[in-house]
């Protein structure tokens, strides 16, 4: 089968589109045929090696020689303990707590990282759906459940968490500024975003009413910046970030949480929990995750690039025919 492998950590140069074996799925796993798959930050980060603790697991060499989590396939084999699924099932799921895999034509994946896709959900959603999808949702609903009419600030609101996050609080009634780039404004505006900053323009922790709930996904500011930007009783909610802000919010952030009714907490993904609560808002039409372009598998390295260069809207996906 084809696969796009990297032996080393660095650029998306380090891409290879190389035959390797066809895999075959042990006691609990199924043998997936993939039709798509999507790109994470997850991804960027394994491939870079960069901050270092992508590299658990792998100091000088990476532990996953094919990457790729969000999937969505038809199911071709079944273990001799598998009993969610059966040959012709179409599923999909997150697979970064079973082994990645997703940049290939096959891949074996544990059943209990699957769910089924339904008829009426394509491929390319589905892969566009698992990891952002359930990050959003953590943020959500996890760190301080979301009221109707939350003050709710998403920064990074044009990647794949913001765009899902933005459908989803709207659909709670929620409040919501997000913040990005000023080319992702007006997209961002149509997703249900009541008000939009262009982070190069306006400083929300000082310029805007203070927040609720604060999401953000490229957090760089100072604690105190996001302590000023909270209401009494809010969240800030760390997904991603700078490697020096992990460090202020481990050495600051928990004793600010402990002195004041203001919280920070850093989100750690729990891989496909709720997932099938997304499907529902997507059977319902209240969430559609964006799909910004889709590439084929042979072109992963070009999907990489266009990443890297933080241009699109939602999920960049990879198509494998």
């Amino acid at each position: 089968m084809k696969a796009i492998v990297y032996e080393n950590y660095g650029t998306p140069d380090n891409f290879k589109n190389i035959d390797v074996s066809k895999p075959s799925p042990e006691n609990d796993e199924v043998l997936i045929k993939i039709k798509a798959t999507a790109i994470n930050a997850w991804d960027w980060d394994l491939l870079t090696g960069k901050p270092l603790w992508a590299r658990t697991g792998g100091l000088l060499k990476p532990r996953y020689k094919i990457l790729g989590a969000d999937v969505a396939g038809i199911v071709e084999a079944i273990g001799p303990t598998v009993t969610n699924f059966k040959i012709g099932d179409e599923v999909f799921g997150d697979l970064s707590e079973c082994g990645w895999g997703g940049f290939a034509e096959y891949v074996c994946a544990k059943q209990n990282a699957l769910i089924l896709k339904p008829k009426t959900m394509c491929f390319e959603q589905a892969a566009a759906l698992p990891q952002a999808g359930v990050m959003a949702l953590q943020a959500l609903i996890e760190k301080r459940k979301i009221r109707c009419g939350d003050r709710v600030l998403i920064n990074g609101a044009g990647g794949g968490v913001g765009t899902i996050a933005i459908q989803v609080a709207k659909h709670f009634g929620a409040h919501i500024t997000a913040v990005d780039q000023a080319n992702k404004l007006n997209a961002l505006l149509e997703l249900g975003a009541d008000e939009v900053l262009d982070y190069q323009q306006q400083d929300f922790s000082h310029d805007v009413s203070p927040f609720d709930l604060i999401i953000d996904v490229v957090a760089r500011r100072s604690l105190f910046a996001y302590r000023r930007a909270l209401n009494p009783g809010g969240v800030f909610v760390f997904v991603g970030g700078t490697p020096g802000f992990v460090f202020r919010f481990l050495s600051l952030g928990i004793f600010l949480s402990q002195i004041s009714s203001k919280k920070f907490t850093i989100l750690v993904l729990k891989a496909n929990k709720n997932l099938d609560q997304l499907v529902e808002l997507c059977q319902q039409d209240v969430l559609n995750p964006p799909i910004d372009r889709l590439f084929p598998l042979d072109q992963t390295a070009d999907e990489f690039e266009y990443f890297q260069q933080n241009r699109f809207i939602g999920k960049i996906v990879i198509t494998t025919g």
